[in-house]
């Protein structure tokens, strides 16, 4: 385990009194990610980060995450005021995949997933024509059991897809076909933050996806998004999209089944196709999930951890837990796409 003093170059003014104390600096994992553990107690993470700004950024390029371990951070205002040290705007979470709730300005819990049950790996709304680029966990309360955040390295996972299934999804892109409602999945009012219909038409329009309302109160979307993207500052592809976890091939065969005998495979809460409209055949879905497992790694929460996740470079996923976890996310710079594959 190295160790090396952080912060030692110039740094912008904070109005808290930031000593430039050494961290331990090492590996988190044998392939990526870096951990930095503080050597004194009560350590202030957000004064850190404000005075080591430029090195952390810098490290959080090269090796896609970092986890701070040991500093105090002792509530959801402080983790976020920990992120505001990195980027000053933290994002509100608009499109959204799964039920959160904000417990401080800019701050979430995790996704709200029955414990029991396995979060895949994904890139931060992938799905969507904008998304943050960079992710921040805060362990308040730890898991008795089980419960970790897996990370997977794009650096890995790109290089093993076979180039005959990333040149099609390159080709095409991936479409993405949802259903909003009160008995499909979310209600429109939950994903899109609003109960005015004209602003769900109008963000569909301003990001370009199809929408179509239905029933009573329900509501179709249909939008093609890119299959890879590129790093906005180190240039590397990557792949980013959602179509193996909202593909109907990533539900359990006798609930997808149920499913579709009562709502039609259109009338399914999300699937996902090749932009043109093919189906993705199965086995290419379960190919993209078992890279993505087979190329994770683990760590076990300890209370006031806080992890950076570069949302570009790695995925993130949660495992089963028992006992009580809570886990609280927020996200920032959001990146909107040009690309279209």
């Amino acid at each position: 385990m190295s160790t090396s003093r952080v912060g030692s170059g110039p740094r912008r003014r904070s109005d808290r009194t930031t000593r430039l104390t050494p961290v331990r600096r090492s590996p988190l994992h044998d392939t990526f990610g870096l951990l930095f553990e503080a050597r004194e107690p009560d350590l202030d993470l957000a004064a850190f980060l404000d005075g080591n700004q430029p090195q952390v950024l810098a490290d959080l390029d090269l090796h896609g995450a970092i986890l701070f371990r040991g500093f105090a951070v002792n509530s959801p205002g402080e983790f976020g005021d920990a992120a505001r040290a990195l980027s000053p705007e933290l994002l509100k979470y608009l499109e959204r995949a799964a039920p959160r709730n904000e417990v401080a300005d800019g701050v979430f819990t995790s996704t709200e997933l029955a414990a029991d049950r396995w979060i895949e790996l994904h890139h931060e709304m992938s799905y969507a024509h904008s998304w943050p680029s960079r992710l921040y966990f805060y362990c308040e309360v730890a898991a008795d059991q089980g419960g970790a955040t897996p990370l997977a390295s794009e650096r890995t996972v790109v290089p093993a897809i076979p180039t005959e299934i990333r040149e099609r999804f390159l080709r095409h892109g991936v479409c993405y076909v949802r259903n909003y409602g009160p008995d499909l999945d979310l209600p429109w009012q939950e994903v899109f933050q609003t109960v005015d219909r004209t602003v769900v038409e109008a963000y569909c329009r301003a990001s370009g996806a199809e929408f179509t309302w239905t029933g009573r109160d329900a509501l179709r979307t249909r939008s093609v998004r890119q299959a890879m993207a590129h790093h906005p500052r180190t240039g590397e592809a990557v792949w980013f999209n959602h179509a193996h976890l909202f593909h109907v091939a990533a539900m359990a065969p006798e609930v997808a089944a149920t499913l579709v005998n009562e709502v039609g495979i259109e009338g399914l809460p999300r699937n996902a196709y090749y932009g043109d409209g093919q189906a993705i055949d199965d086995e290419v879905i379960t190919l993209i999930r078992s890279l993505y497992q087979e190329s994770a790694m683990t760590f076990s929460w300890q209370r006031g951890d806080v992890l950076v996740a570069d949302n570009f470079l790695v995925t993130h996923g949660r495992e089963p837990f028992t006992g009580d976890r809570r886990v609280l996310v927020a996200m920032s710079d959001l990146y909107v796409t040009q690309e279209s594959s």
